[in-house]
């Protein structure tokens, strides 16, 4: 047993939720590498699928860099599609969980500047996600591109 003052026993609980609070960041960062590997994926498959179209684009004048640029701005779309519906949705089961332990002392507040923190690990993650899809759209062999399939 340990006698503490009213202000050690607050700092060691205060503590505990921290230890709490860092664990559910660190489920979070799994959470974007997983999903990293998941746009990866979809990127490379759309490049693959487009491989016709994307030809086409290049033939009719499209250059290499915004080839690029496109791949890009599919992937930060997706992963701005995928935090705004992840963010309003922890927001909602967050406001669930402390509604449900108000009688504890746990109250409920938006911190607006972590969701922009998040918001631009995002679109840095869909930037990310989108480089080896992106070479491999602008690197296709137009001739070859139009006659596939």
């Amino acid at each position: 047993m340990k006698i503490r003052t009213k202000a050690g026993w607050v700092s060691n609980r205060a503590h505990g939720v921290d230890q709490l609070l860092m664990f559910l960041y660190v489920l979070l960062s799994l959470s974007v590498i997983v999903s990293l590997f998941g746009m990866v994926n979809t990127l490379v498959l759309t490049v693959f699928e487009r491989t016709r179209e994307l030809g086409m684009l290049r033939a009719i004048g499209m250059t290499r860099r915004q080839t690029r640029r496109m791949v890009r701005h599919e992937s930060v779309i997706t992963a701005l599609i995928g935090a705004g519906l992840g963010l309003p949705l922890g927001l909602f089961l967050a406001a669930l969980v402390t509604q449900g332990l108000s009688s504890e002392g746990v109250g409920f507040h938006v911190p607006l500047l972590t969701l922009a923190i998040f918001t631009v690990i995002a679109i840095l993650a869909g930037i990310a996600a989108a480089v080896v899809p992106a070479r491999r759209a602008a690197r296709l062999n137009v001739l070859e591109a139009l006659q596939y399939e």
